[in-house]
């Protein structure tokens, strides 16, 4: 199969056919990928079971790891799911169309494959235009995981997308890097207080500055028992190679990068700007960006991991983010891409 490239140039005419292009694609059962606000999403008609099925068989992921639902407007959200309105609807004030996905009751014609046999479903409007035109162009909800192998780094471009997918999938839609580059935070809602799922664009504080206090995960699932969201797995977001991390200070970050250069061959580095490197040709660095500057160390983490792998190195380098705002996420996504495979 040949995986078509629709390259959006920012003319409305010729970027409303490359979309009403993909449309069809997904309206005949195919796979496209396409940019949402947060990362490269892996689209097909949530209604169809047997396309659905496919995002499982070409991502290599497991059926207990549900995916989001895609639509463009809130009476979507309520098309879709038995949620209640005086619970939702202040979210989606505050926070929708963007990076929040709901975990509501599900309604019959939403598929078991997609919701991992949960009676619940992960929906959520993005704030992408693409994404949403895709959405109506499509008439139908788009179920959507990342595009991209399962447990890799998350794509924030079209060409992470085609490194993974490439012959795969019937087209992506390219629409540059994606502002964000952190997933969406899941918050399940079927639970008294909401939990907080998975951090992710929009931070746990300005949420309870809508709804009051959420509540944590807890104990984390079972690899193997259905997920309540995605993105959830103890080793996630992964690159080849080791993800080492340190304390969020100049000094812990250049002594771990000395003590990986003794223990592997090629190393990369994850460097905050202005943070001191050891000089040696075994060293790969990528400037990540001004440490505290949380909003570009997300968009930057997936590139640059994905940068890095590819340099190629066996080891990785990164200082861990503290839990607070945007920089929850990132330390997310970092905790699960540091453990190590199953062996």
């Amino acid at each position: 199969m040949l995986t078509q490239r629709l390259i959006l140039t920012g003319d409305e005419a010729q970027d409303k056919q490359l979309i009403q292009q993909a449309a069809a694609i997904i309206r005949a059962g195919g796979l496209v990928a396409f940019p949402t606000e947060t990362v490269y999403g892996l689209g097909a008609d949530a209604l169809n079971p047997e396309a659905v099925r496919r995002i499982f068989l070409v991502k290599g992921r497991p059926a207990w790891d549900p995916l989001i639902v895609h639509v463009d407007t809130p009476e979507g959200i309520f098309r879709y799911t038995h949620a209640e309105r005086a619970l939702v609807e202040p979210l989606i004030r505050a926070f929708m169309p963007g990076p929040l996905t709901l975990v509501l009751p599900k309604r019959e014609m939403i598929s078991d494959i997609v919701t991992a046999g949960r009676d619940t479903v992960a929906i959520r409007i993005p704030l992408h235009p693409v994404a949403r035109a895709l959405i109506r162009y499509s008439q139908t909800p788009i179920a959507a995981p990342s595009a991209n192998k399962f447990g890799r780094p998350s794509p924030t471009t079209a060409d992470h997308v085609l490194d993974d997918l490439n012959g795969e999938i019937e087209a992506v839609l390219d629409a540059g890097q994606t502002p964000m580059g952190v997933e969406s935070t899941i918050l399940d809602m079927t639970t008294q207080p909401p939990t907080l799922l998975r951090p992710g664009g929009v931070p746990k504080e300005a949420i309870e500055a809508v709804i009051g206090t959420l509540r944590s995960l807890g104990q984390p699932i079972a690899e193997g028992e259905a997920l309540p969201a995605p993105g959830l797995s103890a080793r996630h977001y992964a690159p080849s190679a080791r993800v080492l991390l340190c304390a969020p200070t100049p000094e812990a970050f250049y002594g771990t990068l000395v003590d990986a250069l003794s223990q592997y061959g090629f190393v990369g580095a994850m460097r905050p700007k202005g943070w001191r490197v050891p000089q040696s040709p075994r060293l790969q660095v990528f400037e990540w960006g001004a440490w505290g500057d949380w909003e570009t160390l997300a968009q930057r983490l997936f590139l640059g991991l994905r940068a890095l792998e590819q340099a190629p190195t066996h080891a990785i380098v990164c200082p861990l983010p503290p839990e607070e705002g945007l920089a929850r996420a990132v330390r997310d996504r970092l905790l699960r891409a540091s453990q190590p495979p199953k062996s």
